[in-house]
């Protein structure tokens, strides 16, 4: 899974990289190291006037179901869907209609995961994984609008996982589905909404030679910690790096 992740860019540079022409906000989030599930995050999508255009957007972290009714029990359920299986999205109540027709981008500094007893590392020992060529990640996505009895809308979002591959593995069992760029825009494109087409677009060859990992304090383990050095190396011994 991805419990926790980093942004840090100015809405300017994910502009940029992410070839955004579209509608945007009206001002950046400001730098987050430690994002928690309901916090607000950046998305690309398809702008609501132009499908051909890039648009970035805030949104919640933690897909709210189209069921619910009533906004405290909507917001306490977001926790629970912050990152949907790439197997089973397209099934599951939850996330199925936004994986048909609200997809996204998920730009991401990096992300941390925590070793489970599976690998070759000390359980719950954090690792922060970012691009290997120092870009942002740029993660599968999917969004929603979920409009509550008293018309307040909230948009949010959830981040697409997939089984750990190559030396990930070695960390989780899960990792997020990484979109390359020449999928961005068959991706975001709402008109395209057939099942086995849009799961063929989150089969990525090599998906772990696009992130570096490295171990990182515990000090990331508490949501009131926000600072850039929670990303910062330590060393653990023997192993002491990982590709």
């Amino acid at each position: 899974m991805c419990g926790r992740y980093a942004q840090s860019a100015d809405m300017r540079e994910l502009m940029e990289q992410f070839e955004v022409t579209g509608s945007s906000p009206t001002q950046s989030l400001p730098a987050n190291w430690n994002i928690a599930p309901t916090n607000p995050i950046y998305i690309v999508r398809a702008d609501s006037q132009s499908h051909e255009k890039n648009a970035l957007a805030t949104v919640s972290w933690g897909l709210i179901g189209p069921w619910l009714s009533e906004i405290n029990q909507a917001k306490a359920s977001q926790s629970r869907a912050i990152n949907a299986r790439s197997e089973s999205i397209h099934e599951k109540p939850t996330f199925r209609a936004a994986f048909k027709s609200t997809r996204c981008l998920i730009p991401a500094q990096g992300y941390y995961e925590w070793a489970t007893a599976l690998g070759r590392f000390a359980p719950k020992q954090p690792f922060f994984i970012s691009a290997r060529d120092e870009k942002q990640l740029s993660i599968a996505g999917i969004w929603s609008s979920w409009r509550a009895p008293g018309g307040v809308i909230i948009e949010s979002a959830s981040i697409i996982t997939q089984e750990a591959q190559g030396e990930l593995a070695e960390i989780h069992s899960r990792m997020p589905v990484f979109m390359p760029r020449d999928s961005w825009k068959q991706w975001l494109d709402p008109e395209n909404n057939e099942i086995e087409y849009l799961r063929s677009l989150m089969v990525v060859e090599s998906p772990a030679s696009i992130v570096i990992a490295h171990p990182v304090s515990s000090a990331v383990n508490s949501v009131a910690r926000n600072e850039k050095e929670l990303t910062a190396r330590i060393e653990l011994g023997e192993p002491e790096t990982l590709f």
